[in-house]
């Protein structure tokens, strides 16, 4: 019975130490908030330096990062959400998802939350950014940054065969098509195709075209869509651009290409190449500033519904976004632009490449988020169909109107209108 006694009590023992360490492991991981974000690139590197660099000053709530593959990440917080089980305590979106989240129910806004950072304000972000996250009057989003789809050139090549293009920073498709007339009898290509989702929203815009005219349905099939799909299939079949199945990265880092349209964030895959390359707007129909328009996204901080996300826990995601406001430049050095305007004091941010759509306010005004609330549908329309009519595999009226007939029967089967 002693024996049985002495085995009873030791099992106690045993069972009060895994409770208090338990309990301990819990109280530590209180004190830490996850974080989920889409930066698996180069880009990740700046994000984790930055986040390291915060959690070094101490803070009350450490951040702890996590990068995720970003078509897993939008699924994966789909599952968590409607679970209520593992919501990360802060998360990083694309601005164009946001009214969705927010109309289906799944983001809480930081209403009562800002009043203890007075400086998370509009006129201390890029309004463009800032703008996407005021929905019915509450702010359900801040912004990292404003990321922009615009246009490399080769400095050797536009002097030979379009010399006083860049002199107003405007290259218009007028331009391209002469300086590609000329360059093709030295086997030099004028305009690379890259991205058509951005490269046919941005001269969609410039066309007058929007996405939508009521907030609800989609507007995709029209005549400005047309007329931008036309101009760049016309400069397909003229030579202009790349060749279907050439590479335009690969030929602009040869030096066999002009002007390469691409995002902010790639100019750190450049670095490597044997010219002078610079950075402009993208390709424009006119030189007029006012009428300027440059694809961009933004990278948004948002917080999704969960129950085991405390008051204090809030605050302090918060306090690791305002932190940030104050020390973007880590961010800036991954070729981005960060959404805060303190960026602009540093001395550093002012000599990269990017940084010429923040300083003019002609340039900061030509930034143009594409925020219709079905955006992600609309992305993968385009993202699948667009170069088939671009490359005249598919005629562009037909494209069009499959694009718009798919669209509005994923619209029909959303409950949150």
């Amino acid at each position: 019975m002693r024996k049985l006694g002495l085995l009873f009590m030791t099992m106690i023992i045993v069972f009060v130490l895994a409770a208090c360490s338990s309990k301990s492991s819990s109280s530590s991981s209180s004190k830490e908030i996850v974080f989920w974000n889409p930066f698996t690139g180069p880009d990740g590197t700046n994000m984790k330096k930055m986040v390291d660099d915060y959690n070094k000053t101490n803070p009350t709530y450490k951040i702890k990062n996590i990068s995720l593959k970003e078509t897993d990440m939008y699924k994966k917080i789909q599952t968590v959400v409607n679970s209520g089980k593992n919501v990360p305590d802060l998360m990083i979106v694309h601005a164009e998802r946001i009214k969705l989240y927010k109309d289906n129910k799944m983001l809480i806004n930081y209403d009562q939350y800002l009043s203890d950072y007075p400086e998370i304000k509009g006129e201390n972000y890029m309004q463009e950014a800032w703008n996407i996250g005021d929905l019915d009057g509450s702010r359900y989003s801040v912004p990292l940054d404003i990321h922009s789809f615009v246009m490399y050139y080769n400095k050797d090549l536009v002097e030979k065969y379009a010399p006083g293009a860049l002199d107003d920073n405007i290259v218009t498709f007028d331009e391209i098509k002469a300086a590609g007339e000329k360059s093709q009898q030295d086997k030099i290509t004028a305009l690379g195709i890259t991205w058509t989702k951005p490269n046919f929203l941005s001269l969609y815009a410039q066309n007058g075209g929007n996405l939508t005219e009521n907030g609800i349905d989609p507007t995709i099939d029209n005549d400005q869509a047309k007329d931008a799909l036309q101009l760049w299939n016309d400069m397909y079949k003229q030579h202009i651009t790349n060749k279907d199945g050439e590479d335009p990265a690969q030929m602009f880092l040869q030096g066999k290409l002009i002007f390469y349209p691409e995002g902010i964030w790639m100019n750190n895959n450049l670095k490597g190449a044997k010219f002078e390359y610079g950075l402009t707007n993208a390709p424009q129909l006119s030189n007029d500033k006012s009428k300027m328009v440059n694809w961009s996204s933004s990278h948004q901080f948002v917080m999704f519904n969960s129950k085991d996300r405390s008051d204090d826990k809030a605050k302090g995601a918060i306090a690791f976004i305002d932190w940030l406001r104050d020390h973007s430049l880590e961010w800036a050095k991954a070729g981005q632009n960060p959404a805060s305007l303190k960026i602009l004091d540093d001395p550093e941010y002012q000599k990269m490449a990017q940084s010429f759509l923040l300083k003019d306010p002609d340039e900061q005004a030509s930034l143009k988020i594409f925020d219709y609330k079905y955006n992600g549908y609309v992305s993968e329309e385009l993202d699948a169909k667009a170069l088939e009519m671009i490359l005249g595999k598919t005629p562009i009226e037909k494209g069009l109107a499959n694009i718009q007939k798919t669209l509005e029967d994923k619209i029909a089967k959303d409950t949150s209108k």
